[in-house]
């Protein structure tokens, strides 16, 4: 990730990218950072899944992320490789969530325990929570197999955009509160 610009907090964000593997906490983050900034958030898990684990095409996957973007102010969370650069054109703040496996899985792990046989709010309506060894998989090898497409995509971002690179949780946590502490000050 040589190219990117990596900085604090101090510049105002607007338009949000949220990545990472997934049970890295992404849509926790997103949830929190929305609370702190006002801007409308956009999983696009819920926005892309359909009942009973039915994928929407690419084509309008595509077609819901142009029309999202053309918003002023958004948080959108969620990886979808294929599609980040039609959310990199207009960001100005991109967090990448850079985790261990182990931390991911164990997330994923406990998310799916305590949401079992129930729909997440993050999550497409009709999709509940499973147990599915293909998403472990995923998990598993996510930094083999998607990290270092998520690194090159990264590294083509236009310059200007703010990139936070958090390889621990409390690295996200602090984040937060800096953030907070930032609009506590300034209120």
């Amino acid at each position: 990730m040589a190219k990117m610009k990596y900085s604090g907090s101090g510049k105002a964000m607007k338009r949000i990218i949220v990545i990472g593997c997934s049970g890295s906490g992404k849509s926790t983050f997103s949830r929190k950072l929305q609370q702190l900034t006002g801007s409308p958030l956009y999983h696009l898990d819920k926005l892309y899944w359909l009942p009973d684990w039915e994928l929407r095409s690419a084509e309008e996957q595509d077609r819901i992320q142009k029309e999202l973007v053309k918003e002023e102010n958004w948080i959108i969370d969620g990886n979808y490789q294929r599609s980040l650069p039609i959310r990199m054109e207009r960001a100005d703040a991109i967090f990448f969530f850079d985790y261990p496996r182990r931390v991911c899985l164990y997330r994923a792990l406990k998310r799916i325990v305590s949401n079992r046989k129930r729909t997440r709010p993050d999550m497409g309506e009709g999709c509940p929570e499973r147990f599915d060894w293909e998403f472990m998989k995923f998990i598993w090898n996510f930094n083999k197999n998607n990290r270092p497409g998520l690194i090159a995509a990264l590294d083509q971002a236009q310059d200007g955009i703010t990139a936070h690179h958090f390889r621990k949780p409390h690295e996200a946590a602090n984040y937060l509160r800096a953030l907070y502490e930032q609009k506590e000050e300034a209120a």
